[in-house]
């Protein structure tokens, strides 16, 4: 079957390219007047065929329930989902790589959350998510930061051809500084001497690190674009933020800071404008000046720290004849909780692919049940996390229960019940991501065995390298992609319910979901027997 599996295909391209990109992102249509394998003789046919409709309502109608309480990394609802996983995974049968341990690869996370950020200026309070933007996560606990003086500090440089800090002592103050660094007039950096910007712009750390250095208590970073700052973070400052690892006592090498906006700096300047056009001269000739301004400043950075256990959950099936490479199929299972009395239950993201990577794992071991065992190991791995920053995911890749080079790829499944707009009249088809990118096989296998079995219209618009959404880079493939393994992403767009209360299990289509599932199954099949590893002849991005 393998020798014979790769077919002619006749590929209908329904879009044409949008813009130039290095990857793919048009549109296949399948040749439809090609007949799809459906024969029981056809080993891959006959396990993709077992994924249904019906069990994945029925896993559904559980993890994307009331009761599990939106299943959010680190609470009660995640734990209950993980045990439901865990158990029908002893009820198929799968192994876990240490019996001992079990299922579970737990994963420390710091919970940390603002108790109180107001700030003061002259009296006047300002706004956090409003006015500024300080993360908990980046800052130590200070419970009052109080002066009466705050120093505008330019840019905030401290470079051996310019430095911000030469005559003057920021030990224990407020300082100000602005982005960026200074240009002359013809456009040159003063610490490149071209016109390439610095390290100094393209990382703040490097300016917070400095100000730590000197001793300065806070640093205000003035915000051309306040909004889009806080809306950039949002979803960090919703709720609590997790970080990996124990971090409860760890200290930072870099200043505690507070992006602000121009109104903030306004009210900070006062009457000192003048002194302040006279310093941004001063700046723009390449001369560090400072200007200390007089102002009530008074604000809390107090926070709320905890260490908190979650747990990714690994199962595996054995391989045959190359048993000791792997193909990793993942799924997060975590979702955004609560707000109130309001329940995130994540129907689609990602019950959705929570329910499918079980169904997938049901069907491979149904074929070591009946004696059609794979060539290579398959490994199911569900992550908690993801929704705080790919963070299971990340945890995993840095800790591989097996082996990161012995990885052959990575297909990842998030979002994959729903019809969005674009489709609402035919909801056979799926988004794909990624599969290009590492790997000119692992995206030639997908289409042959689409054209072969599903017939799916596969969609690579998110795919292109000019994407504005960026979904490359947003769920868990990436961080097996950026460790050099080919990596790709099945996902059904965005929609109206997405990240609301309303993704709920009466809005998904499992017919579609079930389709999706048994072209993620041949996908892994064909990887997982074919008598080559596949290709790596991408780059790393």
């Amino acid at each position: 079957m393998i020798k014979n599996f790769f077919i002619t295909i006749q590929f209908v391209f329904a879009t044409v390219l949008i813009g130039y990109s290095q990857y793919n992102s048009g549109i296949t249509t399948p040749d439809k007047s090609q007949p799809m394998v459906k024969d029981d003789s056809d080993p891959s046919f006959r396990l993709a065929s077992s994924i249904s409709s019906a069990k994945l309502r029925d896993h559904m109608k559980v993890l994307a329930s009331d009761s599990l309480e939106g299943r959010e990394t680190g609470k009660k609802g995640i734990q209950l989902a993980a045990d439901y996983i865990s158990k029908n995974l002893r009820n198929l049968g799968l192994y876990a790589k240490d019996a001992r341990a079990g299922y579970f690869q737990p994963v420390a996370f710091t919970y940390s959350k603002w108790i109180d950020t107001d700030m003061y200026i002259n009296g006047t309070r300002y706004r956090l998510l409003w006015d500024y933007l300080a993360l908990p996560e980046l800052n130590e606990n200070k419970e009052f930061i109080k002066d009466k003086e705050v120093i505008f500090l330019g840019y905030g440089i401290d470079d051996s051809k310019y430095s911000d800090f030469k005559k003057v002592d920021v030990k224990d103050k407020i300082i100000m500084i602005n982005k960026g660094e200074p240009w002359d007039k013809n456009g040159n950096s003063y610490i490149t001497g071209t016109k390439d910007t610095s390290a100094w712009s393209k990382d703040i750390n490097m300016k917070l690190k400095a100000a730590k250095d000197k001793g300065a208590k806070l640093v205000l970073i003035i915000e051309d674009d306040i909004k889009r700052k806080v809306e950039d973070n949002r979803n960090k400052l919703l709720g609590a933020n997790l970080q990996l690892g124990n971090l409860k006592n760890k200290i930072l090498n870099t200043a505690n800071h507070v992006y602000i906006s121009s109104t903030i700096a306004k009210q900070i300047i006062g009457e000192n404008d003048k002194k302040i056009l006279k310093a941004r001269k001063k700046l723009e000739k390449g001369k560090p000046a400072n200007v200390k301004l007089s102002t009530d400043f008074v604000m809390n950075m107090a926070k709320d720290v905890n260490v908190l256990e979650g747990n990714n959950i690994v199962a595996y099936v054995e391989g045959k004849s190359k048993k000791d490479e792997f193909i990793v199929v993942t799924a997060h299972y975590d979702h955004l909780g609560k707000r109130g009395d309001e329940v995130f239950n994540g129907a689609d993201d990602n019950a959705s692919g929570t329910s499918t990577l079980l169904e997938l794992a049901k069907a491979f071991q149904g074929a070591v049940l009946e004696g059609s065992r794979p060539e290579r190991s398959i490994v199911f791995a569900w992550f908690c996390g993801e929704e705080k920053g790919l963070l299971g995911s990340e945890y995993y890749s840095e800790n591989p229960i097996f082996p990161l080079e012995n990885t052959i790829a990575n297909v990842n499944i998030d979002m994959v019940g729903r019809v969005n707009d674009k489709y609402k009249d035919n909801p056979d088809y799926i988004y794909v991501i990624g599969s290009d990118r590492l790997s000119s096989d692992l995206h030639k296998i997908n289409e042959s065995v689409n054209q072969k079995y599903t017939q799916l219209t596969l969609d690579y618009t998110y795919n292109g390298e000019n994407d504005p959404n960026k979904f490359y880079y947003r769920s868990d493939h990436y961080n097996f992609a950026k460790k050099g393994i080919p990596a790709i992403f099945y996902f059904n767009g965005t929609h109206e319910d997405y990240h609301r209360t309303t993704d709920d299990i009466e809005k998904i289509n499992f017919d579609k979901m079930a389709h999706v599932g048994q072209l993620i199954f041949h996908t892994i099949w064909e990887l997982a027997n074919r008598p080559d590893r596949i290709v790596v002849d991408g780059e790393v991005k």
